[in-house]
């Protein structure tokens, strides 16, 4: 079994940070429903302004409110106005990656959905692996791998 990228949260910000709650991220459920994202689901969250990683569950905020607000421990790791990547994951054998298309959803400042992919991967002539991100109307985009030489 490999552990693999599930659903993605890229770029939402948040709106609080709320130490005296007993733990988790609260989300709205829009969001939640549209990437595929569960109620108490584990997921781990980039602070892409601190650096600082963390682990904790989903529950569900007002519908509508496009909040994301940090609970309990995790308040002391964010603040308002960070923008964050929430990733939660999966576990397949590797032969079901091709048949995943684990959706991304992209955020503005105000946590107002900007774009909509889902990556791809599926093997060249040669069955080797190969990776895409696709736009809402279905358009890849190839994203080439950068090395230092």
């Amino acid at each position: 079994m490999r552990k693999v990228v599930g659903a993605k949260l890229h770029g939402i910000h948040v709106t609080d940070a709320n130490i005296d709650y007993h733990g988790s991220i609260t989300l709205d459920p829009d969001h939640c429903e549209e990437a595929g994202i569960l109620p108490l689901e584990f997921v781990e969250i980039w602070n892409k302004h601190s650096g600082a990683r963390i682990s904790t569950y989903v529950i569900l905020g007002e519908r509508g409110s496009r909040c994301c607000i940090l609970n309990g421990a995790a308040a002391r790791t964010c603040q308002p106005g960070d923008a964050l990547i929430i990733c939660s994951s999966i576990y397949v054998d590797a032969q079901e990656i091709p048949k995943l298309n684990p959706k991304v959803l992209a955020f503005d400042r105000d946590n107002r959905v900007i774009d909509r992919l889902s990556y791809q991967v599926d093997f060249d002539e040669q069955g080797r692996y190969r990776f895409a991100i696709r736009d809402e109307t279905g358009a890849k985009q190839p994203i080439p791998l950068k090395s230092k030489v």
